[in-house]
């Protein structure tokens, strides 16, 4: 099977930055497990490979889908089986770079049996809304409630449906289907960049800022335009749920790119929390601390072996 190095990381971390000069220094593509940027038009604000970027190295699983529409883990997993297959009889080095860290898991391991979508059940759930859905399952799954975002409806909703259609909790599924326990669908190197706090923090303001100045909220209005508004899954997002509520009238702007930072900050420890339960990850605090050409003789050698 193709080998893959994976980049992961929280917001802000470097993880695009480091993905380009590993494609670059081996002539390489980057496949992208992000969730948010799967989405046309949504450029800014998802921190997406700029034209110039992936004018330098070729980026996959970038704008495959209106911001209308739901992108499923399932889907892009076989989205990305494709790409990769693709690029595997090309030869061409392959790079993951993602913060989704449920993308990456099932990528690299593959979905637990799940009971099919019920739209007549769904629709019941959606109707309660996110805060009660919420409160529900920390009383039936506290687990899975625990790393969910009691704003995110989509998984909230799922999870309550699994547990309805097979009378067990979506944690206990996901402990069945523990991935630490399966063989990999790819042989992989990942590589997790986490610089310190006193560090990150300051780096994803100045992220969220320079998004500003780059013209998130004219995105946001433009996708207003278009007809893109929550409760759309995609407008949920962190950058647009925020200027959306602030366009609505909620807050002012300052407010608004306030909470833009500190919902960031709070999305960063949730995805350092995930991929710190991965033993398989190799930490370096920044893309500076990575050994580009260890990666890249792991890639070119085809024993597979990783560096020590």
């Amino acid at each position: 099977m193709p080998k893959l190095v994976v980049i992961v990381g929280p917001t802000g971390a470097g993880k695009t930055r480091l993905a380009i000069d590993l494609a670059r220094r081996v002539g390489g593509e980057i496949v992208s497990a992000d969730s948010q940027q799967v989405y046309r038009g949504m450029d800014i604000g998802t921190g997406k490979a700029t034209a110039a970027e992936r004018a330098l190295v070729p980026h996959h699983l970038l704008d495959v889908v209106s911001p209308a529409e739901e992108m499923t883990a399932a889907r892009f997993a076989a989205l990305a089986d494709a790409a990769i297959a693709d690029l595997a009889a090309r030869g061409v080095p392959i790079i993951v770079c993602g913060g989704t860290g449920l993308y990456v898991r099932i990528l690299l391991y593959g979905l637990f049996d799940a009971p099919p979508a019920d739209p007549d059940l769904r629709a019941a759930l959606a109707a309660e809304g996110a805060a009660a859905l919420w409160r529900r399952l920390s009383e039936t799954d506290p687990e899975s409630a625990a790393k969910i975002d009691p704003t995110d409806l989509k998984r909230l909703i799922r999870a309550l449906e699994v547990h309805a259609l097979t009378g067990v909790p979506m944690s206990e599924h996901q402990r069945r289907h523990d991935f630490r326990t399966l063989p990999p669908r790819y042989p992989s190197l990942r590589i997790g960049l986490a610089p310190p706090r006193g560090a990150l923090y300051p780096q994803i303001d100045a992220r969220v800022d320079q998004m500003m100045a780059s013209g998130l909220e004219g995105e946001v209005r433009a996708l207003r335009a278009a007809g893109f508004a929550p409760p759309l899954r995609s407008q949920q997002a962190i950058g647009y749920a925020e200027l959306h509520a602030h366009l609505d009238g909620a807050f002012d702007l300052p407010r608004a790119v306030e909470l833009i930072k500190r919902n960031s900050r709070r999305y960063a420890r949730r995805q350092l929390a995930w991929y710190r339960g991965d033993p398989e990850v190799r930490w370096a605090e920044g893309p500076a601390a990575v050994d580009l050409d260890s990666l890249g003789g792991y890639l070119r050698d085809p024993d597979g072996r990783a560096p020590t």
